[in-house]
């Protein structure tokens, strides 16, 4: 079990650095890094469910996050980046994440997400305060073009969320809290 666990802790830190925004490249790269994740991420869930891309329009914006996510056994641990796009004024907020929870699983995944901000409270709440805190239960089987995962709809206080799985093995159910946060390197 000791092996593991530390195994798990090597993967989730291979994957984060994978993921990650930081390190020594010059914000504007890494600023074009997350417009060409969220570009990739929107034509992906267009594809799936081609309705969203007429829900995004006429939202009052939307945000789209890379995350790794490692659960063993009784805890989840995860990390991530992304933008929240305001449809009203054009502007962009570049933002990290971060997640812990408890529950039952095992498993590491790479998974994006998208959060569709009904109206403008909703979205400055989210980027003001930037908490979220919820239960996940999910199965996802899936190597690049090789497997399976659902794409995952939620919708809670005028935001209708989105989950699409990259890669990984994952079976959980968990309760976890997620902290977003303004990235004040990349929004200079």
């Amino acid at each position: 079990m000791k092996k593991f666990l530390v195994l798990s802790l090597v993967t989730l830190t291979f994957i984060l650095s994978g993921c990650a925004t930081t390190g020594s490249a010059p914000p504007n790269e890494k600023r074009n890094l997350v417009k060409s994740m969220r570009a990739n991420t929107l034509t992906q869930l267009y594809q799936q469910k081609p309705d969203v891309k007429q829900q995004i329009a006429s939202s009052a914006g939307y945000a789209v996050f890379d995350n790794a996510n490692v659960n063993v056994v009784l805890a989840s641990f995860g990390g991530g980046y992304g933008v929240v796009k305001n449809n009203l004024t054009g502007k962009s907020t570049y933002m990290n994440m971060g997640e812990a929870g408890l529950g039952v699983g095992l498993g590491v995944k790479d998974f994006n997400v998208v959060m569709v901000f009904h109206n403008q409270a909703a979205l400055n709440r989210f980027v003001e305060h930037g908490w979220a805190f919820g239960a996940n239960a999910d199965a996802a089987a899936k190597y690049e073009d090789t497997g399976g995962a659902l794409v995952a709809e939620a919708i809670a206080d005028q935001v209708t969320v989105y989950s699409l799985t990259e890669n990984g093995l994952a079976l959980q159910a968990v309760l976890k809290g997620t902290k977003f946060w303004i990235d004040s390197e990349l929004n200079r």
